[in-house]
């Protein structure tokens, strides 16, 4: 072979075999005192009830707060009566900023080992900042007054708080979303951790969904005055309390076990494990190519709940087999298991692939029933057409939810498994930079398809008050449509994913013999080695 060639070769492999530390690359020697104990830590839960139990109350909290985000556009346009396209432009420079701000906090992160932990100080310090900006942003209009659509004060308002909520979001974010996975090494720990965050998620999220639409129609019909801007007010104060509390408690309550590399490699070598990661990498692939799609940036339930299908009472119609069925979906969880036998890469793509079907159901059906219909009469066809699909949607959310963030943290953990360590933080970097290149496409198409809709959102929201079926029809396709197509291609990567059955188990199994040996290497956390003293009880080390 030519230098050139075995030059090529070493390239490479150094980019994308595994490193020398890793646990992937573990010789037989150094792990076999500890096979026994691995194979313990991989079958055994470890998680105490109240560990259980708290993070589903900072997922309560954090779902409240999305609740009231998916109103975000709605809140700036008709409440503080900004410009849509000074919207556009503010959330495409917090974007640009989120992809300098990100790469930073990712790499403090990543380097960060405490006696307290990794994720836990992050979250216990950065849950105040960031709920207080946010409860400050939603209430803006109660001080801000009814000024015009492009008065520098609610511009500059809007921008720095939201510049301030992302700062804070990311330093709070990163941790949050790794915390379980530096919690246990148990699949089952992890899956009812999730099962519980689903139920309780669901109730705060629609409990924000079904407060918000009522009220807005009453106060649009006029048959109370209370102006929207002490609607959001009241609903951030509630989502940001709750927030900052459960998050807290989130953090002081639960422990992180897992044992972590005591130097970390240089950000400069983590921002590109993704190469070295098969699976992140097909999804990043995936996920660049429809970073530019877009929805048309506004609250088009909104706009559906309350001028098409013509009010509260109609739309509790439409979203009562989805409700009803949304939370008991997640008792499904244990039967999709046995079905698929713990296969979590089939009952994925089984249940996404589910969700693409049921989308592409309601524009086929849904759109051709969209009629003005005279004398008040409600558009019961579309009404029931949506309620049937969204139904078939709700009966299998818990299940999706759960089996996705699974094989996410799966995902995350092969990193370690070829890497020796776990760059949660600055893994995405590269993935986050690349994206970025499609905001401006992505700030276009939403203008764009605001603009195709033909949709004026000056005009109050009662039923049929924009007086168009076509405008109408594209209203209802940006609702339930047009995420069809971005779903369909993540999906595809799944179908390549072979992280399963015994691959799968041998992967922690290397994984947890290499945290042993780091655990009883290196100075460690008194809860990682208690932990490892609790497990030891019960097996006999070689």
């Amino acid at each position: 072979m030519s230098e050139n060639n075995k030059s090529v070769k070493n390239f490479v492999q150094g980019v994308f075999n595994a490193e020398d530390n890793s646990a992937a690359k573990l010789q037989e020697e150094q792990k076999i005192k500890y096979s026994r104990l691995a194979i313990k830590m991989f079958h055994t839960g470890v998680l105490s009830p109240k560990e259980m139990f708290l993070p589903a109350i900072g997922e309560f909290a954090t779902k409240l707060l999305k609740g009231v985000d998916v109103y975000r556009t709605l809140y700036f346009v008709n409440v503080l009566k900004i410009d849509m396209v000074y919207v556009t432009v503010i959330l495409s420079l917090i974007s640009i900023y989120d992809m300098l701000n990100n790469p930073l906090m990712g790499a403090i992160y990543d380097k960060t080992r405490t006696r307290w932990g990794k994720a836990r100080p992050y979250i216990i310090f950065g849950s105040i900042p960031y709920f207080a900006s946010t409860f400050l942003l939603y209430s803006g209009a109660l001080f801000l007054g009814n000024t015009a659509g492009d008065d520098p004060k609610k511009i500059i308002f809007v921008f720095t708080m939201l510049f301030i909520q992302e700062t804070f979001s990311t330093i709070y974010n990163i941790p949050r979303g790794n915390l379980l996975s530096l919690q246990t090494a148990n699949p089952q720990d992890r899956i009812n951790v999730g099962l519980l965050q689903t139920y309780i998620g669901e109730v705060a999220s629609q409990g924000v969904y079904t407060l918000f639409g009522p009220l807005m129609e009453l106060n649009n019909k006029g048959y109370i005055n209370l102006p929207m801007s002490y609607v959001f007010a009241g609903l951030a104060t509630l989502s940001c309390s709750i927030g900052a509390i459960g998050n807290i408690a989130m953090a002081i309550g639960c422990q992180e076990r897992i044992a972590l590399q005591p130097k970390p490699a240089p950000i400069t070598k983590t921002m590109f494990y993704v190469l070295k990661n098969k699976y992140a990498l097909r999804n990043f692939i995936a996920n660049f190519a429809v970073s530019w799609w877009s929805n048309g940036g506004y609250s088009w339930d909104v706009v559906t709940q309350q001028e098409i299908f013509g009010g509260s009472i109609p739309s509790a119609i439409a979203y009562l087999p989805y409700n009803a069925l949304d939370m008991p979906s997640a008792a499904l969880i244990p039967k999709f298991r046995k079905i698929f036998k713990d296969n979590n890469k089939n009952a994925l793509i089984t249940l996404r692939l589910w969700d693409i079907v049921v989308g592409l159901a309601m524009v086929v059906f849904g759109i051709p029933l969209i009629k003005i219909t005279p004398n008040g009469k409600k558009p019961w066809p579309v009404i029931g057409i949506y309620a049937l699909f969204y139904g078939l949607n709700g009966l299998n959310n818990g299940p999706a939810n759960v089996f996705e963030s699974e094989v996410g943290r799966e995902i995350n953990d092969y990193t370690e498994y070829v890497t020796g360590e776990r760059p949660d933080g600055t893994v995405n970097i590269l993935t986050d930079l690349i994206s970025k290149v499609t905001s401006p496409i992505n700030a276009a198409f939403t203008i764009f398809l605001f603009k195709w809709s033909g949709y004026d959102p000056t005009i109050p929201m009662t039923p049929w008050s924009q007086g168009n079926v076509d405008v109408y029809k594209k209203v209802f396709f940006l609702f339930v449509g047009i995420h069809n197509f971005p779903s369909i291609i993540r999906v595809i990567p799944y179908f390549f994913y072979d992280l399963v059955g015994e691959k799968r188990e041998k992967m922690y199994v290397a994984l947890n013999e290499r945290r042993a040996l780091l655990a009883k290497e290196q100075t460690v956390n008194e809860n990682i080695l208690e932990m490892m003293e609790n497990l030891e009880e019960n097996v006999e080390v070689k």
